[in-house]
């Protein structure tokens, strides 16, 4: 039996340094498989037969050596380091992403176009400043109008693409989280299928898992556990995502006017998966995943003027201040309207009044307003709402008399139909037919030149701010190349952030790979090691079979 036995015993250094040598190759075959996670092989020893019991120990024989485990070899600190490092970088490479394709728009593509035609406006209306009855300057403001509301409207048509673009994105987004929640759980089942008899280790399965968890972390927030089956765990944004029975996916709530796509938990009633209560800060770890960072860069409306209007900047700042391209849309939009307004209210100036009943009412100014060739009252305006009328005609008591009065249809910062607004402002069709409608006379008859120098002053004057966190004005003329700093400048800082933490995750990725990478070399040598060992086992089986084959043939 002694014999036989030793025979078993070489036997199991054979089957161990042929698997170990398995393992070894397997390793050299994936040295440059992205996501592979090094392979090591541990031994001990098998069970040990006791012949008798000495006084000091037992005596005891080995039945030879086993492979115990077959372990990837990771550090669980680096990486969820390297998890929540990417998710950061991930937002603001995605936030600096979405400003460097706004700058091009505003920058390179419609932007210089637009800024030419405001500066073109600009000199036709010093040109009609310097003789507001010539025909010739009239139709060179209309033109130059068209043309500035024109180019508005294509740039203002850019930014709502783009929206729509990133909109997209996040639907995606959505979906490829989703996916990834039901791929982990699957593969935790044929994980804990497999190791569940203590016997084998799914490590190809783990390390495809693991590619998914990497792939997750840089959408969103997430964290994690594994418990002793092999089951990963996942929440995501603080909520559990893939839990050991199933998965808890994004919904969609589809917005019935913009169309945008808010993620929410289905399972919390349509929660919205994001709190915009919270501020985004590093601190707080709420600038995770590019998911949240395109989410927060689309808004949830297509900005305009109204949306900075009359706010404080508290409420700007969690509200519309939050998002890019909303807040640009807005900041552009107000451009537009303070020029059309401005000019509007030169051509046709309103005034206060009250009737005998207290309503007060903002009417055509007869004494300060100017008419065109035609002598009708009231003054046409340049630029018209597309279905809004400026005035409406209207009989009143003021005082005791009953007067005609031209009552102003004011602006309703709720329904964009009413606002002098990028898509919806058109040029007057009276006026662009014929010129000289373009109010330019004044009561008597005389050609109102102080009408044109105020069209021309008002490039210069200080009269917009660029949203409310802005405390200082600046003029029509300088406004859009202040926008367009403004843009810049946020670009400049979302991409120091992420060349910082890129530099970051770099440092913490190679780190990981130290540990979990294959190094060629150190894989030759344990081959080299596994094949002498493996040698050694069988020139020790071939020892022990020629004894046998002796005492059993020679000395029996």
């Amino acid at each position: 039996m002694a014999g036989m036995g030793s025979l078993y015993v070489g036997a199991s250094g054979l089957r161990s340094n042929q698997n170990a040598l398995n393992t070894t190759a397997h390793n050299l075959a994936n040295v440059d498989t992205k996501g592979y996670t090094r392979q090591q092989v541990l031994m001990s020893d098998l069970d040990y037969n006791t012949l008798s019991q000495a006084a000091i120990s037992a005596k005891q024989v080995g039945l030879g050596v086993e492979i115990s485990e077959v372990r990837q070899v990771r550090d669980a600190f680096l990486d969820k380091s390297h998890r929540l490092e990417t998710g950061r970088q991930a937002f603001y490479e995605t936030s600096y992403g979405v400003i460097s394709e706004i700058e091009t728009l505003m920058g390179e593509l419609e932007g210089v176009a637009f800024q030419n035609s405001l500066s073109a406006l600009w000199e036709s209306m010093e040109e009609f400043s310097k003789d507001p009855s010539n025909t010739v300057n009239q139709n060179l403001v209309i033109q130059k109008s068209s043309a500035f509301i024109e180019r508005a409207v294509a740039v203002q048509t850019g930014l709502k693409e783009y929206q729509v673009n990133i909109n997209q994105q996040v639907s995606d987004k959505v979906d490829r989280i989703n996916k990834i929640g039901e791929e982990i759980r699957l593969l935790n089942k044929q994980i804990s299928k497999i190791e569940s008899g203590g016997v084998e280790s799914a490590n190809d399965l783990r390390d495809s898992r693991n590619i998914l968890l990497d792939e997750l972390s840089a959408m969103a927030k997430i964290s994690y556990s594994e418990d002793g089956n092999g089951v990963v765990t996942v929440n995501l944004e603080d909520e559990q995502f893939v839990t050991k029975e199933f998965v808890n996916k994004m919904g969609k709530n589809v917005d019935t006017v913009t169309g945008f796509v808010t993620p929410v938990w289905t399972h919390l009633d349509s929660t919205p998966v994001y709190d915009y209560t919270v501020d985004v800060s590093s601190e707080l770890n709420t600038d995770i995943g590019s998911l949240k960072a395109l989410v927060l860069a689309r808004g949830d409306k297509v900005g305009n003027y109204a949306d900075i209007t009359g706010i404080t900047a508290e409420t700007y700042n969690d509200t519309v201040g939050m998002s890019i391209i909303q807040n640009i849309e807005a900041e552009f939009d107000q451009l537009v309207h303070g020029i059309t307004t401005t000019v509007n209210n030169l051509l046709c100036p309103n005034k206060q009044i009250t009737d005998d009943f207290g309503n007060v009412y903002q009417v055509w100014d007869e004494e300060k307003g100017s008419v065109g060739s035609d002598g009708q009252k009231p003054g046409i305006e340049l630029f018209t709402r597309a279905n809004v009328n400026r005035y409406t005609e209207k009989q009143m008591v003021v005082k005791g008399t009953v007067h005609t009065y031209y009552v102003y249809n004011e602006e309703d910062l709720s329904d964009t139909t009413t606002q002098y607004t990028t898509g919806n402002i058109i040029i007057n069709e009276k006026m662009s037919k014929n010129g000289s409608l373009m109010p330019h006379l004044k009561q008597d008859g005389s050609v109102d030149y102080d009408l044109g120098s105020a069209l021309s002053n008002a490039w210069t004057q200080n009269l917009l701010s660029l949203n409310p966190n802005s405390t200082e004005t600046t003029s029509f003329s300088s406004y859009y190349s202040r926008l367009v700093g403004a843009i810049s400048s946020d670009g400049y800082v979302f991409s120091g952030i992420a060349k910082s933490l890129e530099q970051t995750t770099t440092s913490i990725d190679n780190q990981r790979q130290q540990i979990i990478g294959v190094s060629s070399d150190e894989e030759l040598t344990n081959m080299i090691k596994f094949q002498n060992a493996y040698n050694a086992a069988s020139r020790y089986m071939n020892v022990i079979n020629e004894m046998l084959e002796l005492l059993c043939t020679q000395l029996a």
